[in-house]
Order: structure tokens, then C-alpha cells, then sequence
């Protein structure tokens, strides 16, 4: 199905993978097209808890394809003469509202946990689809570069809004003017990254997280939780409340809490329900 991605599940993991490793696995239509298609692939399957997102071989992601940019500077379109590859594809929660169906935000709205494994460099676009997923886990060899003030373009995909509200605007500013680039520990310090693995255990650690939200945590409410997140990022506090108070009303009649208690109680694992969509 996929000429530019790889696309597995493992256990309560669908794995994502950028796989165009030859060009530091550079962004194309094609490439996101079926990203696209497979984060709603992800989020549609039932038995997907968590999706991670990463890149063949050194690089996570150079960015947009140089050449597709070439074309473009040129006066001619991004597709650079190759059809656009067009796949069924809607993913996203579109009850979050407009804010999260602009481009790239539909990631946030993803119901389930996004995951990016950045295995090498993370740089441009790349960086700001990255940005938009929920937790980024490192290797040692990680890197964060914006590159746009380099190319003579500005802040894009949202960069502009995440950024500043990760690790503040002076530093946002920083990135931004300088294209410098980050290490791993770097971008650990800065609030970029979360975790840092050894390379060769990046993604074994980053399945073994999404396995432990699996066996503990449920769906549902961490569905909830990311929408509360990213919602009320652009709410006032009553606003914010109010609409937590309504949605800890539902929670409390949800069979999920009659689960969670009990199972507390009884000291088992809890079954609690699976996201269903449609």
C-alpha cells in the first residue's frame, strides 16, 4: 500500500516509519499522503493503544524534499512534475474544532498517543510535524534544526505556536534566527524531548512505554486528557474548568471508573474499553 512509509503494529505499537533513508528520509507528497493515511489507519484499529513514529536508518527527517523545493523556488509546484498520490484518509477528532483541521494540527487531535522516535536528525517540516506529536524520545544521536531563516522562509506548520509554549520565545527566537542545531541532551534541557535512549534501544523503550500505558492506563481517558491538553491550551481558566467539570461528570459514569476502582481493589490489571470510532 505504502511506497514511502513503512507501516506496522506490534503488540499495543503501530509503527510508523519515514522510509526514504537514502535522502535522510526528506518529506514528498507521496510521503505525506500516506502518513496521513497511516496515523488514520492507526487510530481506526482498535487494538492500537499508542503510535510511534520514527525514521529508516540515520536520520529521522531532513525535512522537505530539496529537490521538490528546488522546483518550487523555480516557479514550478512542490510536486516537481510527479502526480500527487491521493489516499482515503480523514484522521482526527473533528469535535476539537477549526484550530486542529489547519495543514498539520489534525495530529493533535489524533485520538490516541503519537510518539515520535527520533532516531538522527530532525530538521524543517520534519521538526514540525514532530513538534505536533504528543512526547518525542531521543536516541543519543538526535538532532533538532529548524533551518527555515537558512532558506530564506519563516517559522511554518505551527512551529511558531508550539514552539514558544515548549521552551518559551526567547528560546523559540533562538532556534528560529539561528538554525543552530540542538544535541539530544540539548533538546532534553530545552523541554523538546523527554526521554533519551541508547540508538539501539530507541525504539524497544519507546514500545515498552506505549505497552506500560496499555496494561494501565485507559484509552479513553487519555483520549479525553489530549483533547483537554490541547484545547485549553487556547482557553481562558473558567473556560478550561468548566469544561473539565462536565467532562469529569461523564468519566464518573463511564464503566471505565467502575473498572479502574475495582481492579484497584481486587490488585489485577484492568479491562477497560477500547477506543471505538464510527
Amino acid at each position: 500500500m505504502y511506497d514511502e512509509i513503512k507501516y506496522e503494529v506490534d503488540g499495543p505499537s503501530a509503527v510508523i516509519t519515514l522510509n526514504r533513508p537514502e535522502s535522510l528520509n526528506a518529506l514528498t507528497n507521496v510521503m505525506l499522503e500516506e502518513l496521513k493515511h497511516a496515523l488514520a489507519r492507526a487510530e481506526e484499529d482498535e487494538s492500537v493503544v499508542g503510535i510511534i513514529l520514527t525514521g529508516e536508518g540515520r536520520g529521522f527527517c531532513a525535512g522537505m524534499d530539496m529537490n521538490a523545493l528546488d522546483a518550487q523556488a523555480s516557479g514550478g509546484d512542490l510536486n516537481n512534475g510527479v502526480e500527487r498520490k491521493k489516499l482515503d484518509a480523514d484522521p482526527g477528532d473533528k469535535s476539537m474544532g477549526p484550530d486542529f483541521e489547519v495543514t498539520f494540527t489534525y495530529i493533535m487531535s489524533i485520538r490516541k498517543p503519537i510518539i515520535v522516535a527520533l532516531n538522527g536528525v530532525c530538521a524543517g517540516l520534519g521538526m514540525s510535524i514532530a513538534l505536533l506529536c504528543d512526547m518525542r524520545f531521543a536516541s543519543e544521536n538526535g538532532k533538532f534544526v529548524t533551518a527555515f531563516s537558512q532558506r530564506g522562509l519563516v517559522a511554518e506548520h505551527g512551529q511558531s505556536w508550539i514552539l514558544p509554549r515548549l521552551i518559551g520565545p526567547a528560546r523559540a527566537l533562538d532556534l528560529l534566527w539561528s538554525s543552530r542545531r540542538l544535541t539530544a541532551e540539548e533538546a532534553k534541557d530545552f523541554g523538546l524531548v523527554e526521554r533519551i535512549f541508547p540508538h539501539d534501544e530507541l525504539l524497544d523503550q519507546t514500545k515498552a512505554y506505549i505497552q506500560e500505558l496499555a496494561d494501565k492506563s485507559a484509552p479513553v481517558s487519555m483520549m479525553v486528557m489530549k483533547q483537554q491538553i490541547y484545547r485549553h491550551m487556547n482557553m481562558s481558566l473558567g473556560e478550561a474548568m468548566r469544561e473539565t467539570n462536565k467532562l469529569m461528570a461523564e468519566s464518573l459514569v463511564r464503566n471505565d471508573f467502575k473498572e479502574g476502582v475495582r481492579s484497584f481493589i481486587e490488585k489485577r490489571a484492568p479491562e477497560f474499553s477500547k477506543i471505538k470510532i464510527g
